[in-house]
């Protein structure tokens, strides 16, 4: 058995002379959540479209559970252990929530009605299943088209921005769920967000995505080692301050981020001694504080990064 659930190698999709997807080579372990960012435009929902073969590629390949899809076959019916949710829910307007999913237990070939009752249960929707999806807030549609993704267990379940809608218990709510499924179920997530705070607190691992191009993967570990903690310095002579900060504190365990903020991970419990040797060399301290990145910082940094 193969320890990765997907894998791509040098995926591309082309429209007329400009790439959506270029060149991606990503790598999702059995068992990960994975989340999926990138600024609206990057290429997250192309890439998810070609992973589920909505659409075809221009070139490179989609490995599913170890079947490659060079055997067009054997990648289809791999495909069919996969449930997904891809930009918004679709379904019948004028049917009842049981209706929609009925329909979509046989469309899958699934055997037995009771995991349509089960399923509406566990999205909470059960006191709802009479009720037509017309009716129901924009939240309570999401939550339809979660149900219908994971109708049947999937193996791979692939969600392209699941919590629109939602307020913020239900998103709380759909956290821990998503949670409960990947523990319990050992079922492998791939979640693509714009909501990164809330991706935070979920994926095990990380794809960012910027113009086409698959710009780094990330364990949450790696992230969280990379976000720890750091004095914020904003002062009138950056180079300056670099300078001192290597031979007067004899540190170089700093970076100097794209709006000149000095970020030094020494001395944050020290940052009077940092600024006693700006202010004897005649550096102007405007800011010094000590904070930790989130994933947001870490995306505008690293995308920033690769716009320069």
């Amino acid at each position: 058995m193969s320890k990765y659930i997907l894998k791509t190698k040098d995926l591309c999709k082309k429209y007329k002379n400009v790439y959506a997807v270029d060149n991606i080579n990503m790598n999702i372990k059995r068992g990960d959540i994975y989340g999926f960012i990138g600024e609206n435009g990057a290429g997250k929902t192309t890439t998810i479209r070609l992973i589920t073969g909505l659409i075809h590629k221009t070139k490179g390949e989609v490995e599913l559970f170890g079947k490659s899809n060079a055997c067009e076959s054997k990648i289809n019916k791999n495909r069919k252990r996969i449930g997904s949710l891809i930009e918004r829910p679709v379904f019948y307007d004028d049917m009842t929530a049981y209706e929609n999913l009925e329909a979509c237990r046989i469309q899958k070939g699934i055997p037995g009605k009771k995991c349509v009752d089960e399923t509406l249960e566990m999205l909470g929707l059960y006191s709802d299943r009479n009720r037509k999806v017309k009716n129901f807030s924009l939240g309570m549609k999401q939550k339809v088209g979660i149900a219908m993704a994971i109708l049947g267990d999937p193996e791979f379940l692939i969600l392209d921005e699941p919590i629109n809608g939602l307020d913020p218990l239900g998103i709380v709510k759909l956290r821990n769920f998503f949670k409960k499924l990947n523990k319990e179920k050992g079922m492998t997530i791939l979640i693509s967000s714009h909501i990164l705070e809330e991706l935070h607190l979920l994926a095990t691992s990380y794809g960012i995505i910027h113009k086409g191009k698959l710009i780094e993967e990330i364990t949450a570990e790696e992230l969280d080692k990379k976000c720890r903690r750091s004095l914020n310095i904003k002062v009138d002579n950056v180079k300056k301050a670099s300078v001192l900060l290597e031979k007067e504190l004899n540190t170089n365990n700093f970076k100097v981020m794209e709006d000149e903020r000095i970020k030094l991970y020494d001395f944050v419990d020290n940052p009077k001694l940092v600024s006693s040797i700006f202010s004897k060399s005649g550096i102007i301290i405007e800011e010094i504080t000590a904070k930790g990145d989130s994933l947001e910082d870490y995306f505008m940094n690293l995308i920033g990064g690769a716009n320069s």
